[in-house]
């Protein structure tokens, strides 16, 4: 069998930090507030010259770098974004040009804070069919463009980065051997209403503002998140109790910790980069992966879970033996 192995990880933010008290004296909230609700104390907004393909750019050639790969190498470029640079042609194709790949197949996946897990996925299954030998498979947001910064309660949520791995197809007979070994996918469209953009080319011509019931998302998050982390243990044979880490969409530390007592995880195997980064939608996994893999708690051999919702609802996970 052909399984897709992590040969290395990236990630990229932009320089402005954030903190909550400098939120605090442009809206009416507080760093207490934001802290309780949502475990959130910083996030990157990004400035000028940095976009979606920028911070893709550079979390790739981190990617690239640790892999020990020439970007010339990479034949397949997936990207997950939910606000690409232009309506057309794909973010993947001017991060394929930032860096100097001159022909290999680039397209955007839109998933939201899903994307990631959707890109894992597409890339995973175009590696096993041997066509494809290397892939780059990157989440990048910049979602400071689409908030409203006079709603509270969405505003405080997000921030702006990027998170990149390189993949590669290789040949294994080994049932211990590493790579990907279960992904699964969801989507439900009927929830559109509790988590979503206001505007759109085809319905109103403009780029629009995020919009998101909260409580209902979290209560959906929750049970979503931890059933298909049990179905994909389930496809790759393991239980929970043989996760060595789990990486999390960044989006509340609350949901974290509700998911993890739902499946009798211990905090101490969740990876949470929420406090620094905030929720970077389809940036947040790979973002929080490549942190984890850096500082030296991911090692080759473990079993790593990754998973992640966001709007449509569209919902995965990932698992893989690092």
């Amino acid at each position: 069998m052909i399984r897709s192995v992590i040969l290395g990880t990236g990630s990229a933010l932009p320089a402005r930090r954030v903190s909550n008290a400098e939120l605090a004296a442009q809206v009416d909230t507080s760093d207490e507030w934001i802290v309780e609700r949502t475990g959130i104390r910083f996030r990157h907004i990004a400035g000028e010259g940095e976009t979606t393909a920028s911070l893709a750019a550079d979390a790739a050639r981190g990617a690239l770098d640790a892999a020990g790969v020439e970007p010339g190498a990479i034949d397949l470029i997936v990207l997950a974004t939910a606000t690409p640079d232009q309506t057309f042609p794909a973010t993947a194709t001017s991060v394929q040009a930032m860096l100097g790949i001159a022909d290999c197949v680039a397209f955007d996946v839109a998933a939201v804070c899903s994307g990631f897990l959707y890109a894992v996925q597409v890339a995973d299954s175009m590696l096993r069919t041997g066509v494809h030998r290397r892939a780059l498979v990157i989440g990048a947001e910049t979602f400071s463009r689409i908030l409203d910064w006079e709603d509270r309660a969405t505003c405080v949520l997000f921030g702006d980065g990027a998170g990149a791995i390189v993949l590669q197809g290789q040949e294994s007979d080994d049932a211990t051997g590493r790579g990907i070994l279960a992904t699964r996918l969801h989507a439900d469209g009927r929830y559109n209403d509790l988590l979503y953009v206001d505007g759109g080319p085809s319905s109103t011509g403009t780029v629009g503002k995020l919009r998101m019931k909260g409580r209902e998302v979290f209560r959906h998050a929750v049970t979503n998140l931890a059933a298909v982390m049990e179905e994909s243990l389930g496809i790759a044979g393991l239980e929970a109790a043989q996760v060595d880490w789990v990486v999390p969409h960044q989006a509340n530390a609350r949901i974290l910790d509700a998911t993890a007592r739902k499946l009798g995880l211990q905090p101490e195997k969740v990876v949470v980069t929420v406090d620094r980064h905030a929720n970077t939608s389809a940036a947040s996994v790979p973002l929080a992966l490549d942190v984890a893999v850096r500082d030296g708690r991911i090692q080759q051999g473990q079993i790593v879970v990754l998973e992640a919702m966001g709007g449509g609802f569209t919902w995965g996970a990932a698992v893989m033996r690092f």
